[in-house]
């Protein structure tokens, strides 16, 4: 499998991993001031990007993959879905990550008996019958929900588009298959091995993933601080950006 990754910078490294229907073009507001203090290893997970001729068949082989193209120990930053690549890559693969940032993350995105943090699993259902109908508006919608509540969600929604479209728009396909992911992953059981240095950054207004699952998150991390930024939605290191660097980087140093 061909992941692509986009290098820059110098200093520890940190690979970017962004979330489901987006690319490494997410990151772009944040390059120039990461770059100045880290070498920087920007990802397309497979299916999306420039990674588009990947297939996204779930977590294990996206987290091996990216294990393989970058360097041997590095900091690892998951957003969303990426995130759950992320904490993928620490249970498979301990010894390549130094220390996980965990940005929006829940070990499982679908409520069920015993978990009630999560999204009812028709919302994934809508969302894969309205991609399959009508993808732009899907899109519009699914961006939307990632500033809900958000001052400044115009300015975001448009950074989200120009990044969605900077290395072509994902697949349909790769999209469904992602939406897949998310209704079956569940990290719950592997997340008290993962020993490493941990934090775990959450907007309290995200309408995708619930503050209590992040919450739950850090609690269950062995080695976990939590970081709650108050009015931030699903996009923190857009829409709060000063607040979310100052956590960052006070983090990894």
């Amino acid at each position: 499998m061909s992941i692509y990754v986009e290098t820059s910078g110098s200093g520890p490294h940190l690979a970017l991993l962004h979330g489901w229907g987006l690319n490494g073009a997410v990151w772009d507001s944040l390059r120039a001031l990461l770059a100045a203090r880290f070498t920087l290893h920007i990802i397309d997970l497979p299916g999306h990007g420039y990674s588009s001729t990947a297939p996204f068949t779930g977590l294990e082989a996206a987290a091996d993959a990216i294990v393989e193209a970058l360097p041997a120990r590095t900091h690892m930053l998951g957003w969303s879905l990426g995130g759950q690549v992320a904490l993928s890559i620490a249970q498979r693969h301990a010894v390549c990550i130094d220390k996980l940032v965990l940005v929006a993350t829940t070990p499982r995105f679908v409520e069920s008996t015993d978990w009630p943090y999560g999204k009812k699993a028709h919302v994934l259902d809508d969302f894969a019958a309205r991609l399959a109908n009508n993808y732009a508006a899907t899109i519009r919608g699914f961006l939307a929900l990632q500033t809900l509540n958000q001052p400044n969600a115009r300015a975001v929604i448009a950074d989200l588009q120009t990044a969605m479209s900077a290395r072509g728009e994902p697949s349909a396909a790769a999209l469904q298959a992602g939406l897949e992911v998310l209704r079956a992953s569940d990290l719950r059981n592997v997340v008290a091995a993962i020993r490493h240095p941990a934090i775990v950054i959450q907007g309290d207004h995200d309408a995708l993933t619930a503050e209590r699952a992040a919450h739950w998150l850090a609690e269950h991390l062995p080695n976990a601080k939590y970081a709650l930024l108050e009015h931030a939605a699903h996009t923190p290191f857009l829409s709060h950006q000063d607040e979310f660097l100052q956590q960052l980087i006070e983090f990894l140093a």
